[in-house]
């Protein structure tokens, strides 16, 4: 008996959960991109993985465009198809690969959101002082964006990861990989009130962790609440509504504005790839129009 779309679906998650180690947050989202393509198969009709045909996910691929997904999440999207199709092809589940011939769609770079610096500096002051956590939260966003760390980096940060004599804190990114990236005084102020005055009484008697950002109930911060926080302080500051990505996007941007080499914040956003940088060269117009015409012989 031929095994189920539902059936290889598991048998492929586990491949990739346990062969292929990939990381929980890549894992998830293979796993919702195997969801939508169940959805969409479901909603033709096709049960058997030999009725799967290169024009079926094209057309696939063609809905997830038209419903708004951006470029990066359908090539993403796109990898998860193919490499779930060349498993049950490599399992003799379908008798030839019918994602072979899929090309990537090409991923335009859009201009990232970026905010003003006075649109920072209100967000940073929104913080009601008279929320309990208010010292909490603070330290958060002085830190992510003194840092322009991920989401799911700041949540991850420990006590010991900080080094306030230095001022530095180790960041564990994508892949595990660390880098160092300087810490400014306003962010070490907020972190050192926090760490001093709340932090002690949030952590739990019974459940003792290094990290240094904590919840009400003393367990480490994940990018979820991150995400609700940063929404949450914009709204009370009165500026557009932003995410955590948006203090890495200003985080980035106001340092080249500055003057900052594109290879420095490259390292500190913990880039592999230059070109991934280059896309913050783009923002500041009015910058590199004065640049030109301050060094070109002819502006």
């Amino acid at each position: 008996m031929a095994a189920s779309l539902n059936q290889l679906a598991l048998e492929f998650a586990a491949y990739l959960r346990i062969e292929c180690g990939l990381s929980p947050h890549t894992l998830a989202a293979y796993e919702t991109d195997l969801r939508r393509l169940a959805d969409y198969l479901e909603q033709e009709n096709v049960t058997d993985p030999n009725r799967i045909t290169f024009p079926l996910l094209v057309e696939h691929l063609k809905d997830l465009r038209a419903q708004g997904l951006a470029a990066k999440s359908i090539a993403r999207h796109l990898s998860a198809i193919r490499m779930f199709c060349r498993f049950i092809h490599a399992n003799g589940h379908t008798e030839r690969d019918p994602s072979e011939l899929l090309e990537s769609p090409k991923t335009w770079r859009t201009v990232p959101d970026v905010c003003h610096v006075q649109h920072v500096h209100a967000l940073l002051d929104a913080v009601d002082p008279d929320d309990p956590l208010a010292l909490r939260d603070r330290a958060l966003l002085e830190l992510m964006y003194a840092t322009g760390c991920r989401a799911s980096e700041v949540g991850a940060i420990n006590t010991d990861d900080l080094h306030t004599d230095l001022h530095v804190v180790k960041i564990t990114g994508k892949g595990n990989k660390q880098r160092i990236v300087p810490v400014g005084r306003p962010a070490l102020q907020a972190i050192d009130q926090y760490t001093t005055e709340l932090r002690p009484h949030l952590l739990h008697p019974e459940r003792p962790t290094n990290a240094l950002l904590l919840t009400r109930r003393g367990t480490p911060i994940d990018r979820f609440r991150v995400w609700h926080l940063v929404k949450k302080h914009a709204a009370r500051a009165g500026i557009k509504p932003i995410h955590p990505h948006t203090l890495r996007h200003s985080f980035a941007t106001h340092l080249l504005s500055g003057g900052a080499d594109l290879r420095v914040v490259q390292e500190l956003l913990g880039h592999e790839k230059i070109t991934t940088t280059q896309i913050y060269t783009h923002v500041d117009r009015d910058r590199l129009k004065s640049i030109v015409q301050s060094h070109h012989p002819r502006p």
